[in-house]
């Protein structure tokens, strides 16, 4: 395969598997009306496993799930935890397009974070995306209008906590074969939702008075058949678009494709409005645009450097 297909081949991998990982927001979504989050986090998890158990030993066999890396990876499984915890709350209280457009500020809490915790150097360039995407943020929340869900902060939440790790990632990562590192996640994903529903059923907490926050603490119940399919049918989505973006990254160079995970605020608008009647404020468009923007550019950014120091 010439390295032109192997680019474009990158490209159709990456943007497909973004356009599944979407399906699964929509699920979810669903859900969050009578089922509580960690319901369907565990039922996702134990599908996966297998899957991903298969997946492990196709590329490099199960014995490399004992590795030196156990606590390294653990502790980046629990930070994905709070970050995909903290975003499905926030389903049940925003609009799909909304929590998806500000969970994509995550490449900038990539660049807030590179430098105190991997000393890379943050260049003036990246502080203007910073501040290009933060202003998307502020659009979309307004602040002051009347109008602030405070369930918005879980979505920025989720982008911190998913940022930290990416940069734990770069360290794992070097050493840990992709298939190992979601597979250590998806088992952390498993035993901390049951962890934390084990916790609340403890506590009799079974209601908070917001739908964010009772998503996260209702008791679990009997789910219809087609309600668990759908919840099965999450680990299915996870393990696959997973392949296809660990895939993307190894066909093409990560400059080249990275820019197309931002196809993911194109499918959150059309599920929202396809599946749950949802038209985007005007405000949520400019700020998406703003975010995309950013991330392109800070994209672009790094890629001239890469081209720059191997020059």
């Amino acid at each position: 395969m010439t390295p032109q297909h192997r680019t474009l081949a990158g490209m159709i991998s990456l943007a497909l598997g973004v356009m599944i990982f979407s399906t699964q927001d929509a699920i979810i979504k669903g859900l969050s009306g009578e089922y509580a989050v960690t319901q369907a986090i565990v039922t996702r998890g134990l599908v996966a496993l297998p899957i991903l158990s298969f997946m492990v030993q196709m590329e490099c066999g199960l014995k490399r799930l004992w590795s030196r890396s156990f606590w390294p990876m653990v502790v980046r499984g629990l930070v994905l935890l709070v970050s995909y915890t903290s975003y499905y709350m926030a389903f049940p209280a925003l609009p799909l397009a909304e929590a998806i457009a500000l969970f994509f500020t995550a490449p900038i809490f990539v660049t807030l974070l590179s430098g105190p915790l991997l000393g890379e150097k943050v260049t003036l360039q990246s502080w203007f995306a910073v501040g290009m995407g933060f202003l998307g943020v502020l659009v979309i929340l307004r602040p002051g209008s009347g109008l602030f869900e405070w369930a918005a902060l879980l979505s920025l939440v989720s982008a911190a906590a998913y940022a930290l790790s990416m940069v734990l990632a770069r360290r794992v990562g070097a050493s840990e074969p992709a298939t190992v590192m979601a597979f250590y996640v998806n088992l952390v994903y498993l035993l901390g939702a049951a962890g934390i529903a084990a916790l609340c059923h403890q506590l009799g907490i079974v209601k908070l008075g917001h739908p964010s926050l009772d998503f996260l603490v209702r008791p679990w119940i009997m789910p219809t058949i087609e309600d668990f399919l759908l919840m099965a049918l999450c680990g299915v989505i996870a393990a696959v678009a997973m392949s296809l973006l660990t895939h993307a990254y190894r066909l093409a160079e990560a400059n080249l494709v990275t820019v197309l995970e931002y196809t993911g605020m194109i499918w959150g608008p059309l599920w929202g409005y396809l599946f749950f009647n949802e038209i985007p404020r005007w405000t949520t468009f400019v700020g998406t645009a703003l975010i995309i923007a950013a991330g392109v550019y800070s994209a672009r950014a790094a890629a001239a450097r890469d081209r720059k120091a191997k020059a």
